[in-house]
């Protein structure tokens, strides 16, 4: 018996970042923990099945800022009963990596990437979007346009290996 990943609402074929192709992979998950732990690991095998392996820096830092990003969707805009949606879209011509998460809860929304300030030494929260300012090459956040709520996106650009990245010899992807 085989095991396989749950079939998202949109995934385009599997391949290789370096092919020159969109990819994007998009689904719902309950507003809890565990759903936010499971957008993190079905993104982080869809991102190693497009070519941005496991255990390298790019993968690393596209999933951590998907993880925050989720985690505050559970964490500061759960309404129960409603989910929260990951689209996670890979553009392989400008090497660009975006994470969406969307929530419904309108009244509660981050602050302006510009106006972001950090912590106090006491404050027991509030680094999250401090790493994925650091670590996405621009993110934002904008009203949800189809009801309400919002959607929280990170951009991670230089995050999609070109063909000149990736090895050559018998380790190559293909």
């Amino acid at each position: 018996m085989t095991s396989q990943l749950p079939s998202p609402t949109s995934a385009h074929r599997p391949g290789r970042a370096g092919d020159d192709v969109d990819r994007t992979f998009e689904m719902r998950f309950t507003s809890t923990p565990r759903g936010a732990r499971l957008a993190r690991r079905l993104a982080a095998h869809r991102l190693d099945t497009w070519g941005i392996p496991y255990g390298t820096g790019r993968h690393e830092e596209i999933v951590l800022v998907l993880g925050e990003l989720t985690a505050n969707a559970v964490r500061h805009s759960h309404v129960p009963g409603r989910d929260f949606h990951l689209l996670l879209h890979v553009s392989a011509p400008t090497r660009t990596v975006r994470v969406e998460v969307t929530d419904t809860r309108p009244e509660r929304t981050p602050p302006r990437p510009e106006a972001l300030r950090a912590p106090g030494p006491e404050d027991t929260g509030g680094r999250g979007l401090l790493l994925v300012s650091a670590l996405a090459t621009r993110w934002g956040w904008h009203p949800r346009p189809e009801g309400p709520g919002k959607t929280v996106w990170a951009e991670c650009a230089g995050a999609v290996p070109d063909a000149g990245d990736r090895p050559a010899g018998p380790e190559a992807v293909t």
